[in-house]
């Protein structure tokens, strides 16, 4: 009999991520070596701009100060998909932390900012990977003045969160594709050979590689660029693709197959009190406690509320506390009425 425990070494620790939300100390230099079957060959390397710190805090707060008590199995997951280079599917209710895992995820490996990927009805894969707009550059053309150059195509020709993540870096991205179940149905098995090869062609680029190889395009990050060689965007590290689903509706066999899978319960008070933390640090003139209590009392009463309506309420009674008003207890019941409303369609 074999052991299937994984080895590390002496004092070690096999995981890459903890959870904590705090950035790794030292910083993550290399990711351990993946499957066979889940190597590329993607050449060149692509520098990764530096963490958007603004958007990380607006999204997870400073729990870089404030370190985080995560679920032990949503960080197994988390590393199994690092470890296998898998997309990881995050189901859950709304207000779970479905999202906020990405930006944890880039802030503690030092992944650079997230790609992010919000999905709609009309969503199609194209829109993901790059658009290229004709019509501009014929009206770019248009309005030369004589011996003035011609701009390249690859003024052009913009990449967008996936095909972003999908560039050759050193290490990976981290790509969020946010709320997949709202997509077209066809989305999610068009996703398959692009998460499977870890490349794409962009054919404008293709049809021109013989006169022009090499061709510098944008990316999705803010005045971002790389160079694409030959029309094909091939990866070096696969991504760390978090798929995000509120469970609306059923993934076809082929697409799950291809996936982890990590369904995120809701948070329990000490994740709650945690939050708020993160959030506005140590809050006076408020018992946090008591507010996390009807909270929950409130949540189980109407079938769930989302962690973001326990912000928004805290915010409030922050405000309100601060006001000078004096008592306001007979408004505040009213306001938590308005803020804590039921997430369904139809109050239970």
């Amino acid at each position: 009999m074999t052991d299937a425990t994984p080895e590390v070494e002496p004092n070690g620790d096999w995981r890459v991520y903890r959870g904590t939300g705090r950035a790794a100390d030292p910083p993550l230099r290399a990711l351990p070596e993946p499957p066979p079957w889940r190597r590329f060959r993607g050449t060149g390397s692509v520098t990764v701009p530096g963490e958007d710190v603004d958007e990380t805090t607006r999204r997870i707060g400073y729990v870089d100060q404030r370190p985080r008590t995560p679920h032990r199995h949503e960080v197994e997951m988390v590393n199994a998909a690092i470890y296998l280079r898998r997309p990881l599917l995050v189901t859950g209710r709304p207000g779970t932390g479905k999202s906020s895992l990405a930006y944890l995820i880039a802030r503690e490996l030092g992944l650079g900012p997230v790609l992010r990927w919000p999905v709609t009805s009309r969503t199609e894969l194209k829109t993901g990977l790059h658009h290229y707009d004709a019509i501009a550059r014929v009206q770019e053309a248009g309005t030369l003045r004589e011996g003035e150059e011609r701009p390249g195509i690859g003024d052009f020709v913009h990449l967008g969160p996936l095909g972003t993540a999908l560039l050759p870096y050193d290490l990976p991205r981290v790509l969020l594709i946010d709320e997949l179940d709202k997509s077209d149905i066809d989305l999610p098995n068009d996703l398959l050979n692009v998460l499977e090869d870890g490349e794409y062609e962009i054919p404008e680029l293709v049809r021109i590689a013989r006169r022009e190889p090499d061709v510098t395009v944008l990316t999705h990050d803010e005045g971002g660029t790389a160079e694409v060689n030959r029309g094909v965007v091939r990866c070096r590290a696969f991504p760390i693709v978090l798929i995000t689903s509120n469970g609306e509706r059923e993934f076809p066999p082929a697409f799950l197959r291809r996936c982890l899978k990590l369904h995120l319960e809701p948070p329990s008070p000490e994740q709650l009190a945690s939050m708020v933390a993160a959030q506005f640090g140590e809050v006076e003139l408020v018992d946090v406690a008591r507010l996390i209590r009807e909270f929950l009392r409130r949540s189980e009463a109407v079938g769930g509320l989302a962690a973001d309506q326990l912000l928004n309420s805290v915010h409030l009674a922050v405000q309100m506390a601060t006001s000078g008003a004096g008592s306001v207890e007979e408004d505040w019941q009213d306001v938590l009425e308005s803020v804590w409303h039921s997430l369904s369609t139809e109050e239970p």
